[in-house]
């Protein structure tokens, strides 16, 4: 009696006080129960880098004055990035010369989170990397040892250069007991030559090979959110994420209990939203609308 008594409490309108029209997106799914919380309760921002700050190298409209915005007001804030070839550092210059002023301490990536995960289950853990600066760099300050003796773990992230003998090698350690890490399940990347195999694309043929399948770290894994928000000492109820993909920025946010932003600038196109079962808490076109909200 109880739920059919909610359920008609919230089909009447009469569960929720709505939200400040000056908060809602006109972008907003039209029918959508969604609940908004202004840009003044959210304390810290959690945000995904392509699609929604840069495209193509260059900065989307908004994004430098939302940034500054974040710095002016003291707000907590990370880039969040599944991309594990970049050390923090790189990724800030490379930012930099797209027009984006972001502090290598703001930029948390999937190599990171991957650190900091192995460091928790086994510090001093002994790893198999395959992976560029981005990956090992991370590792090493968690502590961990890179070896291919008898290694804990066999760590797999992006590279440009993938080895056949580093993958045979992976093979025969996990065959072998050691668990099986990805940083990212991204099937593919970009390059000026057309779509590259990335670290989803090579853990299925290494999965294929050992009928192991990889504990994957970044997006849309709710652990790459979490580990973010303990590094700005976060909390869900007061943090926002902000992405441009249904199926990873928006249902990991959903999943770790944040407040989802989807912005139309990337990927995700309006008409894109009705094909899931899952909503975003606001839709708006750039993060340009979300300039007045601050």
């Amino acid at each position: 009696m109880a739920d059919y008594s909610a359920a008609t409490a919230e089909r009447d309108g009469s569960l929720a006080t709505p939200p400040d029209t000056d908060t809602i997106p006109t972008t907003a799914p039209v029918g959508s129960k969604v609940v908004y919380r202004s840009g003044q309760e959210i304390e810290c921002w959690l945000t995904d880098m392509d699609g929604v700050l840069v495209h193509e190298n260059h900065p989307i409209p908004g994004a430098d004055e939302l940034i500054q915005r974040w710095v002016d007001t003291s707000r907590r804030f990370l880039v969040l990035t599944n991309n594990s070839i970049f050390t923090p550092r790189d990724l800030a210059a490379r930012l930099r010369s797209s027009g984006l002023s972001i502090p290598e301490e703001n930029i948390w990536t999937s190599a990171l989170a991957t650190a900091v995960f192995i460091k928790d289950q086994m510090p001093g853990a002994r790893v198999y990397c395959i992976g560029e600066a981005g990956l090992t760099t991370a590792l090493h300050e968690a502590g961990v040892i890179l070896t291919d003796q008898d290694p804990d773990y066999v760590v797999l992230g992006e590279t440009r250069t993938y080895s056949f003998n580093a993958i045979t090698t992976a093979i025969r350690l996990i065959v072998g007991g050691a668990r099986f890490i990805a940083t990212n399940p991204d099937a593919t990347g970009p390059s000026k030559e057309g779509v590259l195999p990335a670290t989803g694309a090579i853990a299925a043929l290494i999965t294929k090979a050992t009928g192991r399948e990889p504990y994957t770290i970044g997006k849309p894994n709710p652990m790459m959110f979490r580990s973010a928000m303990n590094q700005i000492d976060a909390h869900s109820e007061t943090t926002a994420m902000i992405g441009d993909r249904m199926d990873t920025d928006i249902v990991a946010g959903m999943e770790a209990g944040l407040h989802t932003v989807l912005v139309l600038s990337g990927i995700t196109r309006q008409q894109d939203i009705q094909t899931y079962p899952f909503r975003p808490n606001q839709v708006v076109n750039s993060v340009q609308d979300l300039l007045q909200q601050l």
